[in-house]
Parts: C-alpha cells; structure tokens; sequence
C-alpha cells in the first residue's frame, strides 16, 4: 500500500509539472520581429546563427541575421499594460539570453509586466550594408511593433519601456537617445521608450572608459572621432530623453562604472529623472545571478518601477 500510494503521488506530481509547463509555455512565444523585408540586410545564406547549451537551456546566440521577439504574458490577474524591451548583452558578438533574456522576461513578467525580449542583429558586414545600425534598427521596430499592437496585447501606449545590460545597455541607451533618428521607411509611430532600465551598461565609446570589445564590434577597429562621438550616448541626452535607472558595480572592470555615473550626471544636467545605485563590489555581468547583487538590484528595480507607477 505504501508503494502505490507513493507511486500514486509520483504520478500526480509528474502531470502537475506538465500541465504547469503546458500552460507557462503558452505565454512565451517567439516570433520574427520585422513583418516586412529586414531593412539594411545582406542575404547570406552560409552566415548561420550559432546557440550554445548548458544543461539544456540556451545561454548565448551568435552570429545573428534574423531578428526575433520572444513575449512573456503575465497572468491575465496581473497583466498591468507596462510593457519592457529586454536587450540581453555580450559585446556586440552575442547575446546572453539566459541571465540577461529568459530569468528577466520570467522575472517581470511576474510583476505584471509584458516582456519581450530582443535578439537584435548583431554587427557584421557579411550580413548588413551599415553594420553600425542594425541593432538600432531592430530596437527602433521593437517600440513600434509594440505600439503597433498594444491593443491586442492590452498595452499602454506611454509604458513602454527599454531594458539592458551591458551592450544591451549602450543598445539601450542608443535607442533612448537616438529614438527619432530616421534609419529605415517608417510610419508615425513614436519608437521612443517612456523608461529606461540599465544594467552595468556601456554607455560611451571613448578611450579609457569603453568596452574595447563593444567599440570594435560596433564602429571597427578604427572608427573616426566623428563616430566615436555620435556613439557616445552621454552626449546625446537631452530633456526628452526617458526617466532612467541605473545600476553598476564599481569594481566592474570590463565596464567602467564611470559609463553609469557619467549618463547619470548628463541626464541630471538635463533635469531628467534619473536614479542611480553604486555596489562596491559584484564585477561585471551578474545579470540575475543568486547572489546578493542580484537581490539588490532586483528589489531596487522594483521599488522604482513602482514609485513611477508602471507597475
């Protein structure tokens, strides 16, 4: 008796963790992000994206010529209508879509947030005309794609916001910055973000403060003071630049701390709502790692998404 009742439980427990799996992975699903031709492609038929495993799930993407969307619906109980482009990093050469893509849509989603989490082209001549836009392009069309169908996502048109980290970060804040500039035929929708969220990000392209990797990546190996520049979001922000929060970690050394606290004191000059949080140690890409970083942060984020009302 005691062995079919344990087998009995055992049964129960494996459809319970299937009926839970059924109905979570019917609010996440993926999609191509352009309804029409990608704009500023190459067709490159041997240019093959490559993903990299562990333990199952997908840590990192490279190599990426089709962009996709990957929406995370909350329950309808606490859909709320904020709705966050999440842009995972990784240098400009791939894209962390675990610890900076699938625990963040999982994460917000659970506040009530609608997700959607970007993979963005990432920067190569063999597959773009202008290998510095592609990114922008595909973050560009993200705002608007949302905007676009915030009715049949139950979205609020003015909460929309942007996420990253790291590369995502200076994707980010690119995009924040660069909302309005006409890079592919558009239509009137807005692509500007209402907030944005960044996490250790890169922010500047100038020497001694940069990621080295994110810089040759994005501009090559020697991109002119002109792009230099034009690629450093510090001296982009003006008044209409979206609310944002930042966190970095001072002993980041892949990423300067000096990114955050430089876009932070642009966007004060400006009179920008801007909040900023400074940890003495925590390096560089802890993403949503089980550490106490990683709860800091988190709740941080939370407090603020609330003082603001998006959530």
């Amino acid at each position: 008796m005691f062995k079919k009742n344990n087998f009995s439980k055992t049964c129960y427990l494996i459809l319970f963790i299937i009926i839970a799996n059924t109905l979570y992975c019917q609010r996440v699903k993926t999609f191509p992000l352009w309804e029409t031709d990608i704009p500023n492609s190459i067709v490159n038929d041997e240019y093959k994206e490559v993903a990299t495993f562990k333990s199952y799930l997908l840590t990192s993407i490279s190599q990426v010529s089709i962009p996709t969307l990957t929406v995370y619906l909350p329950d309808k109980d606490k859909a709320n209508g904020t709705s966050i482009v999440v842009c995972p990093g990784g240098g400009y050469n791939h894209l962390s879509m675990n610890k900076e893509g699938a625990k963040v849509g999982k994460w917000l989603s659970s506040l009530g947030i609608t997700v959607f989490i970007l993979k963005y082209r990432l920067p190569s001549d063999k597959i773009m005309i202008n290998k510095r836009i592609g990114s922008l392009q595909d973050a560009q069309e993200t705002m608007r794609f949302i905007r676009r169908h915030a009715v049949e996502y139950n979205l609020n048109v003015n909460r929309i916001g942007v996420l990253g980290f790291s590369a995502g970060g200076h994707l980010a804040s690119l995009l924040s910055t660069k909302y309005d500039k006409e890079l592919y035929i558009i239509d009137e929708i807005s692509a500007k973000p209402d907030f944005c969220i960044l996490i250790y990000p890169v922010i500047s392209m100038k020497d001694g403060i940069t990621h080295n990797g994110s810089k040759i990546n994005l501009l090559g190996k020697s991109p002119s003071t002109e792009l230099i520049e034009s690629y450093s979001n510090e001296l982009h922000v003006n008044e209409k630049t979206p609310r944002t929060f930042l966190v970095h970690a001072t002993d980041d050394i892949a990423v300067p701390v000096e990114n955050s606290i430089n876009y932070y004191l642009a966007l004060l000059k400006v009179g920008v709502p801007v909040e900023l949080h400074l940890f003495e140690k925590g390096g560089h890409g802890f993403g949503l790692a089980e550490n106490k970083i990683f709860l800091q942060w988190k709740t941080n984020c939370e407090n603020w998404l609330k003082s603001n009302r998006f959530i």
